[in-house]
């Protein structure tokens, strides 16, 4: 279980975001950390008898700052990733742990070029399967709604009056569930998240099939 205790270490690092801080209280946040991994990996082993799953990425609380105009040196949450096994299966799955920000999501962050095209493609072509996935009860009742980035307006070589033209525009395919820090601690929230997980599969499904076929509906593999 992530506990309050895990979840007060993240507090306390957000207010004391230095490397002085963080040196002299290293052992003790490592402590908690380890649970959160702990967690992390049961959440894999769990979701992997349901799902082929190619790998866990378990992300570092330590910042890249070089780019950033935010120079704080570690990250406020826990976050792990489990990547789909490709290229059949695709789409990553992703759990955010932070006091109040809490979230579990999945989809496809940065479609390559091609992929992206592919999708917008499929789209334009028939957007009949994509709106039921997306309007189905249990699709909106964890989900809400498809998010992520899009464009203004029309991608190049696409109609702007296009009826999908919403979803074409897309630039990102995303859903998300937050979760309040109670429901974290919960000794459900295991099983909230395995159930999260499961609810993007018709959405997954529709996303692997789409990319590993080309506009003939033939295999590419």
């Amino acid at each position: 279980m992530i506990t309050k205790a895990e979840l007060d270490i993240l507090i306390t690092l957000s207010n004391n975001n230095n490397r002085e801080w963080f040196a002299d209280h290293k052992k003790e946040f490592q402590q908690h950390e380890k649970k959160a991994k702990a967690f992390f990996q049961e959440v894999y082993e769990d979701l992997g008898k349901l799902d082929s799953l190619e790998k866990m990425q378990v992300f570092r609380i330590y910042r890249d700052v070089r780019f950033s105009k935010d120079k704080s040196p570690y990250k406020s949450h826990f976050s792990v990733g489990f990547t789909r096994t490709k290229p059949l299966l695709r789409g990553g799955y992703y759990l955010h742990i932070e006091p109040g920000a809490s979230f579990v999501g999945g989809g496809f962050w940065e479609p390559n070029a091609e992929d992206l095209n592919r999708i917008r493609k499929e789209i334009e072509m028939d957007d009949e399967e994509i709106r039921a996935i997306i309007s189905d009860p249990v699709f909106i009742e964890n989900f809400g709604t498809l998010q992520g980035d899009e464009l203004k307006t029309a991608p190049k070589g696409f109609d702007k009056t296009h009826p999908a033209i919403d979803l074409i525009r897309k630039k990102q395919y995303l859903v998300s569930r937050s979760f309040t820090d109670k429901e974290v601690i919960s000794p459900n929230f295991q099983k909230e998240v395995i159930a999260t997980f499961l609810a993007m599969r018709p959405f997954f499904d529709y996303m692997s099939d789409v990319l590993s076929t080309n506009l003939n509906g033939e295999s590419l593999y």
